[in-house]
């Protein structure tokens, strides 16, 4: 197939996947599993792709995504350690994304799963670690602490302003140069980071400063 055909189809399909975040929302019974569609059933949880942070669990998520989900314990290297869900590819109103859930094990479990686990492979960053049965049967009961949504193109921040409205901080970090939109009320997150792909991080908003502290500690607020 000549190469400018191939360039034209890859832009349109771009063009039409940018055109449904654009286009107002018309379909009801699926409104509930679109990434700006957030509400908070409580001053205090936010409800978000199809699942409460706080309450919803793993198994929750998975009946919700139709997806199994890959489930990991990492240990930094600086010895701190999260349970997460990684989902490979969702697919809900016509867009894809990648998801990740952070579970919330208490942290007087971890150790325990981490030295009942039943393989270790190092990371950039640390070390992954496979769960056993019992403790991977556990998590999928536990709750969902944060979501992050990250779909499969890059999106303009014209489109992200329309469905999120204007950020009430930004912050630049030192390091990457990646600019994180705060939407504290929604307890939400946007990064974008040039020509790469945004990331939206939405999390319970009693919990967000746990995420604008350590970008204010490495970043500047941008005016």
């Amino acid at each position: 197939m000549d190469k400018r055909i191939i360039l034209g189809i890859a832009g349109l399909l771009l063009a039409l996947i940018t055109i449904a975040w654009l286009l107002p929302d018309k379909t009801a019974n699926t409104g509930d599993t679109l990434p700006w569609r957030i509400t908070h059933p409580t001053p205090d949880t936010t409800h978000v792709l199809g699942v409460t942070l706080g309450s919803s669990n793993l198994s929750d998520a998975e009946q919700i995504y139709q997806e199994a989900a890959e489930v990991s314990l990492f240990k930094a290297s600086a010895g701190k350690m999260v349970v997460e869900a990684f989902f490979e590819e969702v697919k809900m109103n016509g867009l894809k994304a990648k998801i990740v859930l952070t579970i919330a094990v208490p942290a007087e479990e971890l150790q325990g799963m981490f030295d009942r686990g039943l393989r270790m492979n190092a990371t950039a960053s640390g070390k992954r670690i496979t769960l056993n049965t019992d403790d991977l049967a556990r998590v999928r009961k536990a709750p969902i602490s944060s979501l992050s949504y990250l779909p499969t193109v890059r999106l303009e921040e014209a489109v992200l302003n329309k469905r999120f409205g204007t950020p009430a901080e930004r912050i630049r970090e030192n390091k990457s140069g990646a600019v994180h939109w705060l939407y504290p009320q929604h307890g939400l997150d946007v990064t974008l980071g040039g020509d790469e792909k945004p990331l939206l991080q939405y999390v319970s908003p009693r919990d967000f400063e746990q995420l604008r502290a350590p970008l204010l500690a490495s970043g500047e607020v941008l005016k």
